[in-house]
Formats: C-alpha cells, structure tokens, sequence
C-alpha cells in the first residue's frame, strides 16, 4: 500500500531492503536511516575509525543528494560509537568539518554503545533536515 505522506530516499546503490531515508511529505523534514562506514558497493570500510567516519558521511552525502538535499539543510546529527573514548570525538570532529557548515553547525547528540549490527561497525549516524 502507497503512502502519499512518505516519500522513500535511496541512492541508486542502496539495498533494497529499507529506505535510507524518508521525506515526510507536507512537514519539511528529512530522517535518514542510521548510516555506517560502507563504500558504494556496501563492503565496510576497516581500515581505521577516520575512514570509516568518511565513508559514514559520503553514504549520507548520497542519500542527500538523491532526496535532492545537501548537508547545508542538516538540521541534527546522531553518532553512535562503539567502545567509545573522547579521543574518537576529535576524529569525527574533523571529518565532520569537511561537510558540515561550521557558521551553522547542526545540533548534535553522541551515544557511546557496546555494539552495531555489524561486527565491523565501530560508528553509526543518522541525520534530520529540512527540506526547502
């Protein structure tokens, strides 16, 4: 069954399996699935924390750009990270920086956990934005 109110985001690499996000229709806003540090083709990016934050915000990035949205709309930013230490902080932090605007950075909350679904995984993000 339709639902005129959701409007599903995927970039065209996406599993088919959810939506990586949703423009709730009529309301102005964005919810992305939580994203971890996959490449395109979806194979976990292992190589340190750093990538893997990368390769967390260009999926983002992608799943933006197919809603028609950028990360200058990013509105709020959910981190969870596995095991965490202040010091990952200052990783994200400077990845961050190289897609979020920092004249107007978006409100953020950081949740450290013991897990993700995928044993590889040490982060995952979520964003809200508004949608012009």
């Amino acid at each position: 069954m339709e639902n005129s109110l959701l409007v599903p985001v995927n970039p065209p690499e996406a599993a088919p399996s959810f939506s990586q996000g949703m423009i709730l229709k009529g309301s102005g806003v964005f919810v992305s699935s939580g994203h971890v540090g996959t490449d395109e083709k979806g194979k976990m990016v292992v190589s340190s924390f750093e990538d893997q934050v990368v390769a967390v915000f260009e999926s983002i990035g992608r799943t933006l750009s197919a809603g028609g949205l950028g990360f200058e709309q990013v509105a709020r930013v959910t981190y969870y990270i596995t095991d965490f230490e202040p010091m990952l902080m200052d990783i994200v932090r400077k990845v961050r920086s190289r897609y979020l605007r920092a004249e107007i950075p978006p409100s953020s909350v950081l949740i450290g956990i013991s897990a993700l679904p995928d044993p590889g995984a040490r982060i995952e993000v979520e964003v809200i934005a508004v949608v012009p």
